[in-house]
């Protein structure tokens, strides 16, 4: 049976009813888009240029980077589309595709974040052993699970999508697509990609935030057993900049998830404007959280700026 791709397109939605005001509300996200881009683009640079960062937390900082612009690369295009030309129409085949790697990348953003984890659980419970359990090769290996676990997860509730007869409304409700949202215009039995992604989430979101508060509760256990105050200071700053990108991401992910289950009665624009925050908060956020509370991150910036004031 070949797939069903030969379907009207799907039309994608911007704001329903602020259509007049689309290239207004286009500057903020253009805005945004711009600073992720070279916040983000700013780090992987700096990490690759400079051998003082590269280490292992760096390393996954890096990764945490890298996935923040692959997630705003694959869905701001068709924002930017519908909200400054009006282009609503994706078909099918782009349409999964770019579902594929929103929902993949968010799996792999949760794994980089748990990587991070374990990379602090390392420096400070066995900080003489750090080099050797976190080697090049291994965090190479870890790197790859990550990827492995984020993109061959999506496959089971993705492939279906394309053989799914689609003969109800073809409008989504956002300026991108969505898993949820295309498969609710299936006339098909879609009882396994409701369940399917509900075992996922669980299985990666929720178990990945278990894990990280288990292992910063361990993490606190050993800084308070050290003697000197300097150094609890010292352990715990190490740990500020991957916290507050925990915070980020899943309070994000926790808002999204309220707003659509006990939500229903808000206004329509609250769903979309949340789905946003949580695409595009987390990648605008993280290269700020980092130049402002790791120091070395910090001054390759200043002397990046300064290099260039000078030529």
């Amino acid at each position: 049976m070949w797939p069903n791709i030969s379907a009207a397109p799907f039309l994608l939605t911007g704001f329903p009813g602020l259509e007049a005001a689309h290239p207004w509300i286009s500057i903020p996200f253009f805005a945004v888009y711009i600073s992720v881009l070279l916040g983000n683009g700013t780090l992987l640079y700096l990490i690759k240029d400079d051998h003082s960062l590269h280490e292992p937390m760096y390393y996954f900082l890096a990764m945490l980077a890298g996935t923040d612009l692959m997630v705003t690369l694959t869905t701001m295009p068709t924002v930017m589309g519908v909200l400054w030309m009006n282009h609503r129409q994706m078909s099918h085949g782009a349409c999964f595709l770019q579902a594929y790697f929103i929902h993949s990348l968010s799996i792999v953003e949760s794994g980089v974040l748990l990587a991070m984890a374990y990379d602090r659980f390392i420096a400070i419970r066995t900080p003489l052993r750090y080099n050797s359990i976190l080697t090049n090769s291994r965090v190479m290996k870890v790197g790859l699970g990550v990827l492995m676990r984020g993109f061959l997860s999506l496959v089971p509730p993705i492939v279906p999508l394309y053989w799914f007869p689609y003969c109800r409304s073809h409008v989504l409700s956002h300026a991108f697509c969505l898993h949820q949202d295309v498969m609710k215009l299936a006339c098909a039995d879609i009882t396994f990609n409701r369940v399917y992604p509900v075992i996922l989430v669980a299985l990666t979101f929720f178990l990945d935030a278990l894990i990280i508060l288990f292992s910063y509760i361990l993490i606190l256990k050993t800084v308070m057993g050290i003697a000197s105050g300097e150094e609890r200071a010292k352990a715990l700053n190490t740990c500020v900049s991957h916290i507050s990108c925990v915070l980020v991401f899943y309070i994000t992910v926790i808002g999204l998830t309220f707003i659509h289950r006990f939500g229903k009665h808000a206004p329509r624009v609250i769903h979309i404007t949340m789905s946003y925050v949580y695409f595009l908060f987390p990648p605008f956020m993280n290269p700020i959280i980092y130049s402002i509370k790791t120091k070395q991150i910090q001054r390759n910036i200043i002397c990046l700026f300064s290099m260039h004031r000078r030529a």
